[in-house]
């Protein structure tokens, strides 16, 4: 995976793409904390999908995006409580959250989730995000009116 950003005053914006099966790269980009756009560049006989994706991205570069540094990233934490240690209900229910996030994160261009702890009274799913701010505020609009409402805190590690 490839993920590029470009950041100045008005805007903060991505473009990433990734190999998606046999022969074939979604691309997708947008305004940072929206889903953006995403198509699928498929290789074919005079079509050779990863040289196509390579332009893109290079052309990408010219216009002033760059990777960011995994440093960079704000680890946020989203916390709930819970009994003890924990249930087997807390647990699977955090796993739902984590790949909630995951996908949110990822299709708003902000991060992804990398797992998270439970137990002595709290259950987390952490978060990595280039923009900690505007990802608190997706997490918490993509999670009301869900199971995962009940949150107590998101809140930068």
């Amino acid at each position: 995976m490839i993920k590029l950003y470009r950041f100045s005053q008005a805007l903060k914006e991505y473009w990433e793409t990734w190999e998606d099966g046999d022969r074939n790269h979604t691309v997708h980009w947008g305004e940072l904390g929206s889903r953006g756009q995403h198509k699928t560049v498929t290789s074919g006989l005079w079509r050779n999908a990863q040289a196509i994706v390579q332009k893109e991205r290079d052309a990408k570069i010219a216009e002033g995006f760059a990777e960011r540094d995994e440093d960079a990233h704000a680890v946020l934490l989203v916390e709930y409580a819970i009994q003890g240690m924990g249930s087997a209900a807390d647990l699977d229910k955090r796993h739902r959250l984590e790949e909630r996030l995951g996908d949110t994160l990822g299709w708003t261009g902000l991060g992804a989730c990398d797992g998270g702890s439970i137990g002595r009274g709290t259950m987390e799913a952490c978060v990595y995000v280039v923009d900690a701010e505007l990802a608190k505020n997706v997490i918490a609009a993509d999670l009301a009116g869900t199971e995962f409402a009940d949150y107590t805190r998101i809140y930068e590690e």
